[in-house]
Parts: structure tokens; C-alpha cells; sequence
């Protein structure tokens, strides 16, 4: 595909690599579902030994025919017509073909493609079942060239050449129904033989077969120009010498006429040939343009036709990365509302082709508004859920050209978009990227304008939109504007009120935005690092501990003597001062009070922690609290909470209430859980009020 404007960035060229993988099939030109007039039907079975050999001995009686009656003799021609028919019933059932092909059957058929030379009897104005034998050869080999091992070999045998002549078969002034079949079932067979077959493509072009398939188009008869049209569009398809003829022989004006057909299989076909000369042809694209396409491509958007309305999607997608004029003209001539009609078809590819339109669309800031405006940002959230990698990722691409306008965040907040693509699960690594570049773009929309019309919706909205858009702003707003948004504007309690609902889901929603919150008012957790002492100045060293020299207090620890300074205790803690009798056996306590350091290990931090707050040691304290905040898990998180409260361990019961708040998906599976969330909200909101309100956010520590 043609690489994009720049201004449609890395998402897009994503979008590019997987669409020339995944649309291209759409428009191989498909091989024909050939099918015959005859009534006659048979049913083959090749389940026993007895049925091969009855098998063989058919094909050979019919490719013996086919060898000896190649004459204008009536009783030649009727038994050639009656072999040709009897062999592409046969080749009717995949598993027979193969036996068709080695019981030599190619090189019979291949020479009754011509009529035989005049017999020379004075009698050649007589020429039974004319056209007959060749329209059943040229039926019988497209449907061997179904299976692609065997077309080489039936070019090989000379049967293009032929194929090109019937093509012209016309010309001989004559207008029958056998006329017009034997064109249709050589234009037929050349689409099976060409069929992802690039040589034969090429092949087909030399031979002269690209123009009479042109002529073609304009034939009376609709089913030869459905047949010539199913040929070009094979030709055309990734071969730009083919595509460069086609648009030579002035095949354009016919195949825009054919889009505005009333039947469903003319335009269909005609619009399959124009995507595939349009496809990597950024010149040919602009001819197409220029002779008047996009009008009737747009009108084929409403076709009744699924397969039309899917190849019309397709197109204007690659129409519209010509150049943003063109983007802004496709939605001025009315494509939006039948592409988001289209979005929330059952048909999984219109889904698909339409999302792919509306991204390549929604690149054009003119574009993006009405999009929106006009309903398509809830059918595109939706398909995000699809299992449909290709699909779930024309979705995304287009909600991130529509997250580019600032009328559109508002609305995407309000619909619920930012939890659904928060909460997606993407197929592809592609649509990962696009979803996170989406975000962004959300997030840096929000201030200013946006900003207070959201502030706007959390005040006088209806109560479920107020909490989509807290939700959302906890994850998009910036640091400067947190205080206006959940202190001054009532967020914050409107995310503790989805967090204290019955409901799961918004517990759950409610808990995320809550810890992305607390994660963008602080750069450092307590689980981070441990904290360093209040009062470093009064260290004394380690030289001192327990050292009799200046010692002045001596305490008496497990019947030993232990010597201590006064000024080191009461520059360490208020209750030293009044109580220098008190009795603590740990030598850790003193040894922190002397060098403001001390190992601080899980079995020792609990005991530790009461003697810290007992002496109002808040340094080690916190050294104690950090110890401990390593150790919680689901199953002590709870005791882990009394027992900050129990010793005022400020530090400790915050970081309890972050690992709630992270882990509350799988907390949320634990008997008590609900008990734990309601004892805890009070101490959330007394948090938030003071993290959300100090000066400088950056710097603040939990």
C-alpha cells in the first residue's frame, strides 16, 4: 500500500503492513465458482478400489473421444461436446482432478479450445454444435486450474493463445447464446489459470489478452461482462504492468459506469477492479479520481450487496491516503453515516473494511468531529472487543485519529472509552501501541478547555457519567490539575463512592484510579526506600556505643551495664527527657540513637516498632515500618493494617492501603475483603485530602 501523509504518523504504517496482509486476499479477483447449464448432476465416490478403476476407465474412454473426433463431422462434434461435459462434471469434485489431469486429459481439451480446420468436403457453411466443444473445453480446464499445481501445465500445453481467441469470438458478427458462453467460459478459465499466479499474469498480457477483455466490458450480455471484469480484477492484482494496460486500453470510463449498475454482481466486480488497480498505484489512483469514481463508490456504501458495500469501504480507505483534500471530500459526499451504519453490521469483514475506512479518514482534523458527532465512537469502542486481530485493530486506529480533536475528548470520557481501552485485551502488539498512543493524546487534550467542560459534567451530569469522568481524569489529568479536579470539584469522593459500592466492577475501577492517583502525587514510595533520620546532626558513633568514656546515664540491660549520654537521648526522643529509668533491653534502639542507622531485619521489626513509638524514636520508626511493608501480602494484609493503627505507623498503614488498591482484583477473592475496603476509606480520603493539597506533588512522600 502507498505509505501515508506524515502528519498520519507510526500507527498508521502499522495499520499499512497488516491491511496490505489481511485486505489483499479481498481482492485476489477470487477464483470463479464455476458453474453449467446442464441439468445433468454426478456424484463420485471414490471410496473403494473398484470405483478408482471404474474411474480410469472413464477418463480414458473420454480422452480417447476427445483424441479422434477432432473434426467438424456432426457425430465428431456431438461426441467431443458430450466428453467435454462429462469431464467437467467430473472436475466439479477436487478430489477427481488430479486423476482428470494424469489421465491426459490437459492436451484433448487444450486442442478442441479451436474449432478444427474446414474439412474440405465443399460442405463448411455447415458447422455443428459451433462454439459447443470449445465452450466445454474452456469449462472443463478452469476448472482443473482451480488447483494451482496445474495451471503451468495447461499453459504449457498452449492454452492461452487459445483462450484470448475465443475472447474475440464476438467479432465474427454472430450474437448467440453459445457466443456469449464460450467468451464467459474462456474469460472464466483465464481467471483460474491466473489466479496468485504472477507468471500467468504476465503470460496473459503478452498473449493480447488484456484488451478484448476490456471491449468486454461494454458486451450486451451481463454475465460475459461480470466474467471479463472477474479477469481484469485477477490481472490487475500486484501486477503494475497489467494495471498500467488495463488503464491504457480505457477500461476506467466503462468500470465507473458499471459501479453505478443496478445489479449487485456487475459492481461488484467492477469496484474489485478498480481496488486492485488503485492498490500500490498512487498514479492510478489519481486517474480513477480524476475520471469521476468517487461519487458512485460512496453510493455503493448503501448497496444492498455485502460484498460491494465491503470493496467500496476498502476503496474510499485507500482514497482517502491520497491527501487530506480528498479525505475532507469523501466525508462532504456523505460516506460517514453509512460507514458507522456498517461498523455494527453482523458481517464481520463490513465491520472490518469500514473500520479500516473511518481510520484512514478520522487522520484529517476536519474529519474527526463529525465522526463522532455522528455516532461513530461507541460501535468503534465496541469493536474492540472483537477476537478479530484485524478488525479489533482498525478500531483502535480509528479512535486514535478521533482522540486528535479536542470536541471529541469530552465525549470519549463520557461514553466510557478511556476504561475501554484501558480494560481491553489486544491481539496484536500493533493495536497495543496505537491504544497507548490514543491515551496519550487523551491526556494531552485535557487542560484547559476540556478540562472545564468535564469539570462541568462532574458537577451538574448524571451520576454515572460524573464517574466516568473522575475515573477517566485520574488517569489523564496532570499534576496541576489534581487538586482542582478531586479536592475543589469533588473527584475524590465520587472515586471513594465507586470504591464503597456493592458492586464489584466499580470496586475495582474505583481501586485502579485510586492507585494511579496516588502513584502521580508521589515520586517515591515508602516501599522504595527506607527513610533517612530526622535528626542527623546529634549523632554521636559508633566509637560511643557503650562506651564508659563521657558517659553520663547507665542503664542496666539483662543484669549488664550499659553506657550511655545524655545528649544523644534527649536529642533522640522527647520521652528520654522524663525517663531515663525505663528499662528497654534492645540494644538496636540505643545502637540507632548513636549512628542513625541500624539492620533492621523482619523478626526483630515488629518488637522494635513498639519500642520506636514508645520513645517516639519516629527515625527508627520509619526504619521499622519500612522493614515491615515488605512482608505484606494478601493473607497479612489486614493485620498488617491493625497493626499500623495500633503504633500510629503513619508510613505502614499508607502503604497497606497502595497494595489494597493494586492488588484489589485478586483481594476482591479473600472472605473479608469488603470489610477491610469500608474500615479503610476513611484513611484514604484523609490521605488524598493532604497529598492532593501540599504545594509541591512531586516531592511528596507518603
Amino acid at each position: 500500500m502507498v505509505m501515508e501523509p506524515e502528519q498520519e504518523q507510526e500507527p498508521e504504517q502499522h495499520q499499512q503492513r497488516r491491511q496490505e496482509q489481511q485486505s489483499c486476499p479481498e481482492r485476489k479477483g477470487q477464483k470463479r465458482k464455476l458453474e453449467e447449464e446442464f441439468e445433468e448432476e454426478r456424484e463420485i465416490s471414490l471410496a473403494s478400489p473398484d470405483a478408482h478403476k471404474a474411474l480410469a476407465s472413464e477418463l480414458s474412454a473420454q480422452v480417447q473421444i476427445l483424441n479422434s473426433t477432432y473434426s467438424w463431422k456432426e457425430a465428431d462434434r456431438a461426441a467431443a461436446k458430450r466428453a467435454t461435459h462429462v469431464l467437467a462434471e467430473l472436475a466439479k469434485n477436487e478430489e477427481v482432478v488430479n486423476a482428470i489431469v494424469d489421465g491426459g486429459a490437459v492436451p484433448a481439451l487444450v486442442r478442441h479450445l479451436q474449432a478444427p480446420p474446414p474439412s474440405g468436403d465443399g460442405d463448411s457453411d455447415q458447422k455443428p454444435f459451433e462454439h459447443e466443444v470449445e465452450k466445454g473445453s474452456a469449462f472443463a480446464l478452469g476448472l482443473l486450474a482451480v488447483k494451482p499445481e496445474h495451471q503451468q501445465l495447461i499453459v504449457d500445453a498452449g492454452a492461452l493463445s487459445h483462450l484470448v481467441a475465443l475472447l474475440k469470438s464476438q467479432k465474427d458478427g454472430s450474437n448467440s447464446r453459445a457466443v456469449n458462453s464460450v467468451i464467459r467460459r474462456a474469460a472464466d478459465a483465464i481467471t483460474n489459470l491466473a489466479h496468485e499466479n504472477s507468471s500467468i499474469k504476465t503470460r496473459v498480457r503478452i498473449e493480447g489478452g488484456v484488451p478484448p477483455l476490456v471491449e468486454l466490458l461494454e458486451f450486451n450480455d451481463t454475465k460475459v461482462q461480470r466474467a471479463a471484469a472477474g479477469a481484469l480484477r485477477t490481472l490487475a492484482f500486484k501486477n503494475d504492468e497489467n494495471k498500467n494496460e488495463i488503464v491504457e486500453c480505457n477500461a476506467l470510463p466503462t468500470l465507473i459506469l458499471m459501479l453505478r449498475s443496478e445489479d449487485a454482481a456487475i459492481h461488484y466486480e467492477a469496484v474489485g477492479v478498480i481496488g486492485n488497480l488503485v492498490h500500490s498505484s498512487p498514479n492510478i489512483k489519481k486517474e480513477v479520481l480524476l475520471a469521476g469514481a468517487l461519487q458512485p463508490v460512496i453510493g455503493l456504501l448503501s448497496s444492498c450487496c455485502p460484498e460491494s458495500q465491503r470493496e467500496a469501504a476498502l476503496l474510499l480507505g485507500q482514497f482517502a491516503a491520497t491527501d487530506s483534500d480528498c479525505k475532507v471530500h469523501i466525508v462532504q459526499r456523505g460516506a460517514v453515516r453509512p460507514l458507522i451504519d456498517m461498523l455494527q453490521s453482523p458481517d464481520v469483514q463490513l465491520r472490518e473494511m469500514s473500520a479500516f475506512a473511518l481510520g484512514r479518514l478520522a487522520q484529517d482534523m476536519h474529519n474527526q468531529a463529525g465522526i463522532a458527532y455522528n455516532g461513530g465512537l461507541v460501535p468503534l469502542l465496541k469493536l474492540l472487543d472483537s477476537k478479530n486481530g484485524s478488525l479489533q485493530h482498525n478500531a483502535a486506529f480509528a479512535l486514535y485519529g478521533l482522540a486528535d480533536n479536542e470536541d471529541n475528548v469530552s465525549d470519549f470520557i463520557k461514553v466510557g472509552g478511556v476504561q475501554k481501552l484501558q480494560d481491553g485485551e489486544f491481539i496484536v502488539q500493533a493495536t497495543k501501541d496505537c491504544v497507548a498512543k490514543t491515551l496519550k493524546r487523551l491526556e494531552e487534550k485535557i487542560p484547559g478547555r476540556v478540562l472545564n467542560h468535564l469539570l462541568y459534567l462532574m458537577r451538574v451530569a448524571d451520576k454515572i457519567f460524573q464517574r466516568r469522568v473522575a475515573l477517566a481524569l485520574a488517569h489523564l489529568c496532570s499534576l496541576d490539575d489534581q487538586r482542582t479536579i478531586f479536592i475543589d470539584n469533588n473527584g475524590l469522593e465520587l472515586l471513594l463512592g465507586l470504591l464503597g459500592s456493592t458492586s464489584l466492577r466499580q470496586q475495582l475501577d474505583g481501586s485502579v484510579a485510586l492507585y494511579k492517583l496516588a502513584n502521580k502525587a508521589t515520586t517515591l514510595s515508602p516501599m522504595d526506600a527506607a527513610p533517612p533520620s530526622p535528626t542527623p546532626q546529634v549523632y554521636l558513633g559508633e566509637q560511643y556505643v557503650n562506651n564508659v568514656t563521657l558517659s553520663d546515664v547507665t542503664f542496666l540491660v539483662e543484669g549488664r551495664r550499659f553506657y550511655a549520654h545524655r545528649i544523644a537521648l534527649l536529642a533522640s526522643s522527647d520521652t528520654f527527657r522524663a525517663m531515663f529509668d525505663g528499662g528497654y533491653r534492645l540494644v538496636l534502639m540505643m545502637r540507632f540513637i548513636y549512628t542513625g542507622s541500624v539492620d533492621v531485619t523482619l523478626d526483630i521489626a515488629q518488637d522494635l516498632l513498639r519500642a520506636a513509638d514508645q520513645y517516639l524514636l519516629e527515625g527508627l520508626k520509619r526504619l521499622c515500618e519500612y522493614a515491615i511493608a515488605q512482608d505484606i501480602s494478601l493473607d497479612n494484609v489486614s493485620s498488617m493494617y491493625e497493626l499500623s493503627e495500633a503504633f500510629h505507623a503513619i508510613s505502614l498503614r499508607h502503604t497497606c492501603i497502595l497494595f489494597i488498591l493494586e492488588q484489589f482484583d485478586k483481594l476482591s477473592a479473600k472472605p473479608g475483603y469488603s470489610h477491610l475496603i469500608q474500615r479503610i476509606i476513611p484513611e484514604i480520603r484523609n490521605y488524598f485530602s493532604k497529598a492532593l493539597t501540599k504545594p509541591n506533588l512531586r516531592n511528596t512522600l507518603l
